[in-house]
């Protein structure tokens, strides 16, 4: 086992508390187990900060990340508001990961101590059928079988795998030889960070659009899932990009990158009609729905979500496994937008297992229909040639916020009410 300081199982960390140079605290009653600060889930809308044993090596080819920045996705809000029953109390959020290799298990060859590395979302490992054939979001070692789900993912309920995540000081990373991206020393965390999801996330959903050369796609939805599509799309060659929001600041962000945009307060349910007017009747090649299961103005689907989150786990859990639906606006309209023969990606998280379709439309139309989590490492290669000093997709400059992880909590509070022109916030233990 090796460790960034000879004969230390840790690298020394300062408590919350503790006084600078003053020897680090232990939590009571766990072997003297070193604490770490970690951002946990308490209930609905209820995230803290707490102190919560260090991760440990516990097979021969894990990890251990010194965290240096990790993301708060707009998946992360599914937690905090409607996927309650399949977490636990003190479990650790976060799935955008990027620190400093701080030690690693006896069997790890493929980074060191002190490598900077980014922790994909997906726990792949990279060796078995799926992930030889580029679908890590489907790793036949991490699938959740117990619960039909397929890979683990890093802080993300029972659902896939409850692994704990990576808003926290250190996170434990399984499979160190083939899981962690290395990224070259020298520009800042926000160059590479977004490799974890954003990145690939967008990439797989621009690629999943299918936009012809010179092509048009309407992105659905302009938080930074969608905002990346927006600009991943103008750099791989569509001559038309239209962006879906309600939120000023979203909106604005958008259209200084080139986004044709439209408010969603103003058209509403006639976006549809808005898409075919800059679009010779037809609606764009493609759309995008980077908005997902809480999209806006499906009062009747909102209104059972929220009764759903009040019943007890016990009853809440079988309802969303075969009664659950989603609010089905942002979809509804992506198939409404979409021209004939055309091709609808769903990036957007989707969870009812009684969602309604309009089949008969979507038939009729011909349209294709792609959708999944992302598989990281399948577009790293990709996408690294544009993390460049030119930065073409804007990512030095993407996240709209950067604060402490003690500020966790009060972020996570306003990403969700979409105040403070906040799209992407990345926090710093």
């Amino acid at each position: 086992m090796t460790s960034l300081v000879e004969g230390e199982q840790r690298p020394a960390r300062q408590a919350p508390g503790q006084a600078p140079g003053q020897a680090p605290r232990h939590r009571a009653n766990l072997e003297e187990a070193l604490s770490m600060r970690a951002l946990t889930w308490q209930g609905k809308r209820d995230v803290r900060v707490e102190e919560v044993p260090d991760p440990r090596i516990e097979k021969p080819d894990d990890i251990i990340v010194k965290v240096t920045s990790t993301g708060i996705c707009g998946s992360d809000l599914h937690l905090y508001e409607i996927f309650g029953p399949y977490i636990d109390p003190g479990d650790i959020l976060g799935h955008e990961t990027m620190g400093v290799v701080a030690e690693t298990g006896p069997e790890v060859t493929g980074v060191a101590v002190g490598d900077r590395v980014v922790i994909p979302f997906n726990v792949s490992c990279g060796d078995c059928w799926m992930c030889e054939r580029g679908l890590q979001s489907q790793c036949e070692t991490t699938q959740v079988t117990s619960m039909g789900s397929g890979a683990a993912l890093f802080g993300y309920t029972k659902l896939y795998g409850q692994v704990p995540g990576g808003q926290a000081e250190l996170l434990r990373v399984p499979f160190g030889n083939r899981l962690p991206i290395k990224v070259p020393d020298g520009p800042p965390d926000d160059r590479f960070v977004y490799l974890s999801d954003v990145l690939p996330t967008a990439w797989q959903a621009v690629e999943y659009a299918a936009i012809p050369a010179g092509g048009s796609v309407t992105v659905l939805g302009l938080g930074p899932i969608g905002d990346m599509a927006t600009r991943i799309a103008r750099l791989r060659g569509a001559e038309l990009v239209i962006g879906v929001d309600r939120v000023d600041a979203r909106l604005e962000r958008a259209r200084r990158h080139g986004t044709t945009v439209l408010d969603l307060r103003e058209h509403g349910k006639d976006v549809g009609d808005a898409v075919r007017d800059l679009t010779q009747g037809r609606g764009t090649d493609a759309v995008i729905d980077a908005v997902g299961l809480e999209a806006h103005g499906a009062p009747v689907a909102q209104a059972a979500q929220w009764a759903t989150g009040l019943l007890p786990d016990k009853l809440a859990r079988p309802f969303m496994e075969k009664a659950g639906v989603d609010r089905m606006s942002a979809l509804l309209t992506g198939i409404d937008a979409v021209r004939r023969g055309g091709t609808l990606s769903i990036s957007g998280v989707y969870g009812g297992a009684a969602s309604p379709l309009p089949l008969l439309t979507m038939f009729d139309k011909q349209l294709q229909v792609r959708m999944g989590q992302a598989n990281v490492w399948h577009w790293i290669d990709d996408i690294r040639p544009h993390l460049t000093d030119a930065d073409p997709l804007g990512v030095d400059g993407f996240a709209t916020h950067h604060l402490p992880l003690r500020d966790g909590p009060a972020a996570y509070a306003t990403f969700q009410a979409k105040e403070d022109g906040m799209v992407k916030t990345l926090l710093q233990p």
